[in-house]
């Protein structure tokens, strides 16, 4: 009796283990595709988005503009082995110091951001910031704890996408993601600005610059929206102290005047 018991148990003992060996060699995460839906998700709540920015917007597309900030961009990802074609970036006319990561790596950049940057160095800093969001998978991050996945996955597949592709835009642009995030995308920045020779202590200037400036306009804004700016610019310096830093232009300082005379006048 006392030896079947024990057999039985072994049984037990033994199946389970075989159980959770052949559970432990599932990838669930393929099994359930679920990397797959959340990137169709992504997808579908990025193009939805910014399908309302176009409708509601005016949208830069002067030619010499965009190529002017791509020049700008690019030397960020070709040193960094980022995909160039893999960023969507959207310049939009509005006198409003900001720039934001969406879903699908859609990067908007308002016209108020460029005007006021003193540099091109200080522009490529808040670029490469938001594009360390990207790279990060911040943008999903933030908007599945402060909106929620569910609600996430019903606005991307609901009859009511455009209202939530509004909410979900007000959350992007107009508030800032929690400090660890902020901080490993200033961080982020600087490192891309340092691979590609780009000088990232005018990004530090230009925080403290905006810190200080009590014309700081109401509403969205990159700096009044991201709390701390000073201590921000302080740890950037910190962080680029001892370093060997190189700075190359990436456009000539008449080009970057000319681009920013052009932003001017659209």
């Amino acid at each position: 009796m006392i030896k079947k018991t024990l057999l039985q148990g072994l049984i037990i003992v033994s199946g389970f283990f075989l159980l959770w060996f052949g559970f432990s060699q599932i990838d669930f995460m393929k099994f359930f595709k679920v990397k797959e839906h959340t990137q169709n998700m992504e997808n579908k709540l990025g193009d939805m988005i910014w399908e309302q920015i176009q409708d509601n917007e005016d949208i830069v597309t002067n030619d010499t503009i965009v190529k002017t900030l791509d020049k700008l961009i690019t030397p960020l990802c070709e040193a960094n082995d980022i995909e160039r074609d893999s960023l969507k970036i959207h310049i939009v006319k509005k006198d409003v110091i900001n720039a934001f990561a969406l879903p699908n790596n859609h990067l908007v950049v308002y016209t108020g951001l460029i005007e006021d940057c003193k540099k091109q160095e200080a522009l490529q800093g808040v670029l490469g910031h938001e594009i360390g969001h990207i790279e990060k998978n911040h943008v999903m991050k933030k908007l599945s704890k402060e909106i929620g996945y569910s609600v996430l996955l019903t606005a991307a597949g609901g009859s009511k996408g455009g209202q939530m592709a509004r909410e979900i835009l007000k959350t992007l642009s107009s508030s800032a993601y929690d400090r660890k995030l902020e901080k490993e995308a200033d961080i982020t920045s600087v490192d891309y600005m340092i691979k590609a020779h780009i000088d990232p202590k005018p990004m530090a200037d230009f925080m403290y610059q905006m810190a200080q400036d009590n014309k700081m306009p109401e509403g969205m804004s990159w700096i009044a929206d991201h709390p701390e700016s000073e201590e921000r610019a302080k740890y950037i310096l910190d962080y680029i102290k001892g370093k060997k830093l190189k700075n190359k232009e990436s456009i000539t300082e008449k080009e970057w005047k000319s681009f920013q005379e052009l932003i001017d006048k659209e």
